[in-house]
């Protein structure tokens, strides 16, 4: 059975009535509310200043909003208890591991940080660099990898317990584009496999290659979300950078 549906009938990731802003800042998001079905491929997208770090933090329980719930699985994100942690992994964009250690030591911790067991990091480790093209170099110390082969450790560690909903925060940026195929094609492998994708990228042409289902949000607020295919047909656009512009605008933002 696929991780998303032993996860039953609900979202893979709800937020109702959010409000969240920066001490000192007006409020970024005032009673926000955004739905991700189980099994998609969603991206979300914007300018700079958006909002989209901040809501991929408030989704990943990094900040915590001020008033209102995220659930994923139904389960309420805010209570910060293990089980919830565990329905999902995140990419960040930044690097997010042990710089002196190697992919197999820093999948061996963070496997054992996530509960599995040492049998079961090994045999996820070797399948992991096997797939991500990291085999050959196991046992060297990352510090000293190629920022492509960096951006694949960060991968690996983000699904080493195999979770049903998976967060990028621009997952392929400053890669090479050999290097951002192969990722990109492996997040579609596990998409089809059952896990929901929550995806944001600058890499608009990337981005129509994955996503399904998009949303695009400027100061704090969704502008529009729907089906990608219905979006660019809609607006009569060719392709996600056009419908980028028509609707956020052309000029230079200064955040």
């Amino acid at each position: 059975m696929s991780p998303a549906m032993q996860m039953g009938d609900a979202p893979a990731m709800r937020i109702d009535d959010l409000s969240f802003g920066y001490p000192g800042q007006s409020g970024l998001f005032s009673h926000f509310n955004l739905e991700v079905g189980a099994g998609q491929r969603f991206g979300l997208f914007g300018p700079n200043g958006a909002g989209k770090t901040t809501l991929m933090n408030l989704m990943t329980g990094l900040v915590a909003a001020d008033t209102g719930k995220i659930r994923l699985f139904g389960q309420d994100m805010q209570r910060h208890n293990r089980s919830v942690h565990l329905l999902f992994g995140f990419v960040p964009q930044d690097l997010s591991f042990y710089q002196e250690l190697s992919p197999v030591e820093n999948l061996a911790f963070f496997g054992a940080w996530s509960g599995m067991t040492g049998p079961v990091i090994r045999r996820r480790t070797g399948e992991l660099l096997d797939i991500l093209g990291l085999a050959d170099v196991r046992d060297k110390k990352v510090q000293h990898f190629s920022g492509g082969m960096k951006r694949r450790v960060n991968l690996a560690i983000g699904v080493i317990h195999q979770p049903p909903l998976l967060f990028l925060d621009e997952p392929t940026v400053g890669v090479d584009v050999q290097t951002r195929h192969a990722i990109i094609r492996y997040l579609r492998q596990l998409n089809e496999s059952g896990t929901t994708l929550i995806y944001t990228s600058h890499q608009l042409g990337e981005a129509e290659d994955l996503c399904d289902k998009v949303a695009l949000i400027d100061q704090g607020r969704i502008i529009v979300h729907d089906d990608l295919d219905t979006l660019l047909s809609n607006h009569r656009q060719e392709g996600l950078e056009g419908l980028f512009l028509e609707l956020t605008g052309k000029n230079y933002r200064n955040l």
